[in-house]
């Protein structure tokens, strides 16, 4: 039966060709990822240790342990003076630590964060400041900082000078030599550019920016002289590292600091390392394991076929002794060389998926570092593995049909399968499936928040609903394809006439192969329809209630000084620019946000629907609540309250009361949150004591070209954020769309396997009806009619699968859309047609695509030869 199952490989390679390339294309996604979770693991575990090295004790200011190796060289909170960052680490403590025995070296860090603006003025990295690392270069006794390699020019050594990453360099713009500007927290400042460096931390390789200050100057503008973030200690060979971190532990303040041993911090490092990149490559393998799931329909597919081509030497084996066991174990070791041919092919193309990654995701703003790829004996193990055991299974329930074949079969004149079971039982098991599905998405439609346990009832409803409709399928062929065969009758003629007669003739085979398109276009149409709902809402969001031209904003955290409306509104073709404040509210037990801005120029530059009062009556001690806060809390216009307005931060048992009385009511808007009070009462009660933004409205034709105007009266800092409404719209939503992107590409796997199998289907049904084909050109139909037949067939399979998989994943979509409406009140599911309607498009396009090879094989069969086929 061995020699029998080779045979029959090598004798059918051809009609074998699609279900190995589904195989190929599914471990390929399994062995790529794996080995990319391996190369990802590797590369962080090298920038750790290199930004450990010749670490045996890392002190932190005020940080946990473990900070260190995954920030170096920018751990630290947001930098800038206002910041209200302090420090316990100084210079005399880093010299008692250095006089301990055993130490050799003591390396202190200061860290923050500062952005550039580009040789073109741009800011670099505006939206991602938290990336813009900045840190000191501290040369060692050769003179130079191991950490950070020269490459052209010199260290920074002076108040006026800093260095850069060489890829920071590149990306502004600048050259040894240039002055830089940049900002910290405030106001741009500006130094020469007098070195550049290499560095291998993963978020500048990412995509971030690297600036590096002689120490004195970091710490003048991070912390405070004297001070530092971390203090790296080094020991001298034979140190026991354990001992060394607890009598530094001993020298330092029972408060802020904390001393860590190398190895603990590698420990935790590695901890950490292990978590992200394995929860990123679980991720990664669901998408692959759609994959398989999609190839698992083509391989069913493909055997039963070849099982019905085969009955008659099937049923001989049956005669001349083979057993029932050793048809089903012929049968499985065929699928088992296929498959392991196939995952040893995929896993080298895994290879190739697993380069391509790296940047892929880089570029859509993951951190990850560069290295060289690593292929861990796991992960050609596992691929083969995957491989071979996908492609026995599904070939089993095709394997148990052939051993059902009797050897009487051999007796007659044309290789017939056993008849069709009865789809009586499948249609009673899809309706049950489906219908609880249905049932357990509509009650998820009534659930409001994304909590873990709605997110699982929600998985658990598509499931049982995507499994139902396969199920199904077979029942649904015959109307829905019916229907089609009516149009492709009427306008093509015989050929669409045969072209519904042959797409009906199987209804599992026919559902299978739709099967599989239609999962890829549900998941794929689930997406669209969420992710395009998503958008628009985020995009309402984001201009909700805002009249404004321009919102002028920070990146840092720092806000803008009180000031800044006052010299926006001097500016020429300005109508007004109202400043923005907002602080934490506790009235009468309802914690809320309420804003303070100036009520005479507000209104020019927001729109309220006001239910009771007006914005012209809010006043110092007097101001305006939301219909959801008032309903909340229990206010009515004319009520006073106490509120505290100290809950923002500071002391918590020192309370910040005031008598507020309520004068109006508006509509709930994200332009003034839950209250509405002046910036008077609410500014002082700010952390920082500055704005938040500044909403600019412009005279009727005066909005273009202010936004230099505004960037220029606030002194032009790169951390200045002067956006239209159209930017923040951009903004809000534009992460959504990269992360849309991404789930298609991965998902556009599943659909490429689900096109192999139309094109198998069609090229081995074509083979199975090779005399019929005969017969048809005998009575007249011509080559170019055989070709539009199969044509035909093809696209009606393929619209098939579209309309399941789109109608089931908008479904989905709805039901699920509810979870989003708790942390996203303006999400209402919106269906994207212009993308769907793409989507039927493109089932159409496959239809024909997967219909060129087998349409081109019918229309060349010879005649007289098909007819004498058996």
């Amino acid at each position: 039966m061995l020699r029998t199952a080779l045979r029959n490989v090598l004798a059918h390679k051809a009609r074998l060709m699609m279900t190995a390339l589904a195989v190929l294309l599914g471990v390929a996604f399994v062995s790529g990822t794996l080995v990319f979770g391996d190369t990802t693991a590797n590369a962080f575990r090298n920038a750790s240790a290199q930004s450990l090295k010749g670490v045996a004790v890392s002190v932190q200011a005020g940080e946990s342990p473990g900070d260190e190796a995954q920030a170096s060289p920018g751990a630290g909170t947001a930098a800038g003076k206002d910041g209200g960052r302090t420090s316990v680490l100084d210079a005399a403590l880093a010299q008692k630590i250095r006089a301990l025995s055993g130490v050799d070296s003591v390396r202190p860090t200061v860290n923050g964060q500062a952005t550039l603006a580009g040789k073109d003025g741009r800011p670099v990295n505006a939206d991602s400041t938290w990336q813009n690392l900045a840190t000191n270069y501290l040369p060692g006794k050769d003179g130079k900082d191991s950490r950070f390699p020269l490459q052209t020019g010199r260290d920074p050594a002076a108040e006026g000078e800093l260095a850069l990453d060489a890829k920071t360099a590149e990306k502004a713009g600048y050259r040894v030599g240039d002055t830089v500007r940049f900002a910290t927290d405030g106001p741009a400042l500006t130094k020469k550019l007098v070195g550049i460096v290499t560095t291998d931390d993963p978020r500048v390789t990412a995509g971030g920016t690297l600036t590096l200050f002689d120490t004195a100057t970091a710490q003048k503008l991070f912390l405070a002289p004297g001070r530092f973030d971390a203090l790296a200690v080094a020991a001298r060979p034979g140190t026991d590292e354990r001992a060394l971190t607890a009598r530094v532990q001993s020298l330092l303040p029972a408060k802020g600091a904390r001393a860590t041993s190398g190895a603990d911090l590698a420990a935790e490092q590695s901890r950490q390392i292990a978590e992200n990149t394995t929860r990123l490559t679980k991720t990664l393998l669901g998408f692959a394991g759609i994959a398989l799931f999609v190839g698992v329909f083509i391989i069913v597919n493909t055997f039963t076929m070849l099982i019905a081509q085969r009955s008659r030497e099937i049923a001989l084996l049956r005669a001349v002794g083979a057993s029932r066991r050793q048809v089903v174990r012929s049968v499985l070791i065929e699928a088992a060389l296929v498959g392991l041919g196939a995952s040893a092919a995929g896993f080298a193309l895994g290879l190739g998926i697993a380069t391509a990654l790296h940047p892929l995701l880089t570029t859509n703003g993951a951190q990850l570092p560069d290295g060289l790829l690593v292929i861990s004996p796991t992960a050609p193990l596992a691929s083969l593995a995957v491989g071979v055991a996908v492609t026995v299974l599904a070939a089993w329930l095709p394997s148990r049909r052939a051993a059902k074949i009797a050897p009487v079969a051999v007796l007659s004149s044309a290789g017939l399968a056993p008849p069709d079971r009865t789809l009586k039982v499948r249609n009673v098991l899809g309706t049950l499936l489906t219908g609880l599905g249905v049932a357990v998405m509509l009650y998820v439609s009534t659930l409001k928040g994304s909590k873990e346990s709605n997110l699982m009832t929600a998985m658990l409803g598509s499931a049982l609903t995507l499994c139902g409709m396969i199920v199904l399928a077979p029942l649904l062929s015959r109307p829905l394809i019916s229907l089609a065969g009516k149009v492709t009758a009427r306008f093509c003629g015989v050929s669409g006439k045969l072209a519904k007669e042959n797409a009906l003739r199987n209804p599992r085979r026919t559902a299978a192969t739709a099967s599989a398109l239609m999962i890829g276009l549900t998941l794929i149409t689930g997406l669209a329809v969420g992710g395009y709902s998503t958008q628009r809402a985020l995009d309402e969001e984001a201009t909700q209630g805002l009249a404004a031209d321009y919102k002028v904003s920070n990146s840092s955290l720092g806000g803008l000084d009180a000031a800044a409306a006052d010299d926006i509104a001097e500016l020429p073709g300005v109508t007004a620019a109202a400043p923005v404040a907002s602080a934490n509210l506790d009235a009468q037990g309802v914690f809320a946000t309420i804003t303070g801005t100036d009520p005479k120029t507000f209104g020019k530059a927001a729109d309220l629907k006001f239910q009771a009062g007006s914005l012209r009556d809010v006043a110092p001690g007097r101001i305006a609540v939301s219909d959801e806060f008032a309903r909340q809390a229990g206010l009515h216009v004319g009520d006073t309250i106490e509120a505290d307005m100290n809950t923002s931060g500071g002391n918590a048992n020192k309370k910040n009361e005031k008598k507020l009385t309520v004068v109006a009511v508006y509509a709930k808007t994200r332009a003034a949150y839950d209250a509405l009070g002046t910036v008077a009462d609410v500014l002082p009660s700010t952390e920082t004591h500055k704005l938040d933004n500044v909403l600019v409205k412009a005279e009727p034709g005066k909005a273009a070209g202010l936004e230099h105007k505004i960037r220029q009266a606030l002194g032009n800092s790169p951390l200045l954020k002067v956006q239209t409404q159209e930017q923040l719209i951009k903004a809000g939503s534009g992460s959504m769309t990269t992360v849309l992107n991404m789930l298609y590409g991965l998902l556009a796997m599943a659909v490429v396997i689900a096109v192999l199998g139309v094109v198998n289907t069609l090229a081995m049904s074509v083979f199975e009806r090779t005399r019929e084909i005969g017969m048809l050109r005998a009575i007249g139909l011509d080559r170019s009619g055989i070709r539009q037949m199969v044509r035909l067939e093809s696209v009606v399979i393929s619209l098939f699968g579209a309309l399941l998989g789109i109608g089931t994943g908008t479904f989905l979509a709805w039901a699920a859309g509810s979870l989003t409406t708790a942390s996203m009140p303006m999400y209402e599911t919106v269906l994207p047609w212009a993308r769907l309607g793409l989507f039927l498009a493109l089932a159409l396009l496959i239809g024909v695509l997967a219909a060129i090879w087998p349409a081109r094989r019918a229309a060349r069969l010879n005649t007289l030869r098909a007819i004498q086929a058996h």
